[in-house]
């Protein structure tokens, strides 16, 4: 078997970056998220603007971030305020799409970045919300962006950190929540998943080069909804590769 181009991790940003959409706002979270929204810029998405929990809005990200506080989330950007401002932006409506991360997700798309186990008591004790539960509930889509095992992919997550579709069809609205937003995608090192519109429900859209769909249930700790017809996402370009590895991480602080 040949050996493969590139890593999960790598795979993963490329995936993100594509699903980012030219000349369209996207609330953005450390990490996969800012190296997958520079390559954005860099590719496809010239006129992305991506807006930091801090107030830096529409920066050219020609240096990576190292969070979402850094002097690099406001290079020449278009706007330079503060967090009120910017979630006060995100309940207007202004914001479509929000890409974070997580611990745990649940069917319905529930993140939980706050505790593993009891929350008085827990296992383990995360670095709580941030920004994410306003992104999540505000913004018009969400995209979450982590790896998939049957320890992250749970039937119910510990700690609801940032709403998902909740307990299932209309549980937003009763909970207060826009109509209309809510989980759209979850790219994963396995595959790209999308939610059934009836159920709410997780459900498999592609899978990812080289992956199979039993790797995908097997990496699942609960039943997904298998459509009949599963795309298959493209590998990394050597383009995509080369800005990843030479312009946007060239420290190599995240692959």
């Amino acid at each position: 078997m040949a050996e493969c181009r590139y890593n999960g991790t790598e795979l993963m940003i490329c995936l993100a970056a594509r699903a980012m959409v030219d000349r369209t706002t996207a609330f953005i979270g450390t990490g996969v998220p800012m190296l997958a929204a520079s390559l954005a810029q860099r590719m496809h998405a010239p006129s992305l603007m991506p807006v930091f929990e801090f107030g830096g809005t529409g920066a050219i990200l020609e240096k990576l971030p190292l969070a979402v506080g850094d002097m690099r989330t406001y290079n020449k950007g278009l706007y330079a305020s503060g967090i009120c401002d910017i979630m006060e932006a995100a309940q207007r409506g202004f914001i479509e799409y929000g890409f974070l991360g997580g611990a745990q997700i649940d069917p319905f798309g529930n993140l939980n970045t706050t505790v593993i186990g009891n929350h008085d008591k827990p296992k383990v004790r995360l670095p709580g919300s941030g920004g994410g539960n306003d992104v999540g509930s505000t913004c018009w889509r969400t995209i979450m962006i982590m790896r998939q095992t049957n320890r992250s992919f749970v039937p119910k997550v510990d700690f609801v950190t940032t709403p998902g579709f909740l307990t299932g069809p209309g549980s937003r609205e009763k909970a207060g929540l826009p109509a209309g937003t809510g989980p759209y995608r979850v790219v994963t090192n396995l595959a790209t998943l999308d939610f059934e519109p009836e159920s709410k429900r997780m459900r498999v859209l592609a899978l990812n080069p080289q992956a199979t769909l039993d790797e995908v249930k097997a990496a699942t700790g609960f039943e997904l909804i298998i459509p009949p017809q599963i795309g298959r996402n493209e590998e990394p370009t050597d383009e995509e590769l080369r800005i990843l590895r030479e312009e946007v991480d060239k420290e190599k602080l995240y692959i």
